[in-house]
């Protein structure tokens, strides 16, 4: 006996809710993963990333069928020479664990950063082996012995956006040098939080001490143009002697250039609240919106 027309149609329905949730989710994850991402097969819907930490590499290898995510996990190949054993079997329970606790919802991206972090952790525990020291290493010591002796500046931290499971947050610093940014950047990276953010962008312009000449810098860290319209940003409102780093954590949604909106924002936001907009430029802004 044929099944009704309508359970058809709802099985039809559910397929096609799936096939967008899953062509999404590999859309953000080659918007994320650049070249560390590929496709296998399109048409068994099989694909690949490349993880390195360290000196260590993995690769995950992961199959979509139509019930992914609503009603299974994707198949997966973990390939990682120097995991074995037991810590072989610790990670992949937290994968399975991860999906049981987001049953229903795209999960390579949690996967993927779960296995990094592992891979951080395998590291940490890793025995360091001396290598002879060139003077080019000397002298990079010496440098970053230099800047780890410069105190630290301030670091003020804004109020977190959220947008469709993605959240920024921005950081700011007061800084008269390049050792000072290097320091609030170390600083910020220290925390656990911050490290994992998917991107941490910045931008920072300063003049030096006895100086006339302005430095100004950005980086995007992965999220394309993001640290230029910071930049942008701060050199619109004039401000000066400050480091800007906006951390976003990607939800695995797809926000298109509300990103940027949200960058702005978030740059905007802690500029204000520690007072380097002046009123000059903020009535100007209201007179224009009038």
């Amino acid at each position: 006996m044929a099944p009704p027309a309508n359970s058809v149609e709802l099985w039809r329905e559910r397929f096609q809710q799936g096939i967008t949730i899953q062509n999404d989710e590999i859309e953000a994850l080659s918007a994320i993963y650049g070249i560390d991402f590929h496709t296998e097969s399109a048409e068994h819907r099989t694909y690949s990333i490349d993880i390195t930490e360290g000196v260590n590499t993995a690769l995950l290898q992961v199959t979509m069928p139509p019930e992914y995510p609503g009603e299974s996990p994707p198949m997966y190949m973990l390939s990682a020479p120097w995991l074995k054993g037991m810590k072989r079997q610790e990670l992949c329970g937290y994968l399975e664990e991860i999906y049981l606790e987001n049953a229903g919802e795209s999960i390579v991206y949690m996967w993927v950063e779960k296995i990094r972090e592992f891979m951080t952790e395998q590291a940490a525990h890793e025995p360091v082996v001396e290598e002879k020291t060139s003077i080019t290493d000397a002298v990079d010591k010496l440098k970053l012995s230099f800047e780890e002796e410069v105190q630290c500046p301030e670091i003020y931290s804004g109020d977190i956006i959220s947008d469709r499971k993605s959240h920024f947050q921005p950081h700011l610093a007061a800084v008269r040098s390049t050792a000072e940014v290097n320091a609030v950047l170390r600083k910020l990276y220290q925390n656990k939080k911050v490290a994992n953010a998917t991107h941490n962008m910045y931008a920072y312009r300063f003049i030096c001490e006895g100086s006339s000449n302005l430095h100004q810098d950005c980086e995007d860290d992965g999220e394309d143009h993001a640290g230029g319209r910071m930049l942008h940003l701060l050199q619109i409102v004039d401000a000066q002697n400050v480091l800007v780093v906006v951390s976003r954590w990607f939800g695995g949604i797809l926000l298109g250039p509300d990103r940027f909106k949200h960058i702005n924002n978030a740059t905007r936001q802690i500029l204000e609240s520690c007072g380097y907009v002046n009123h000059q430029e903020r009535s100007k802004r209201n007179k224009k919106t009038k």
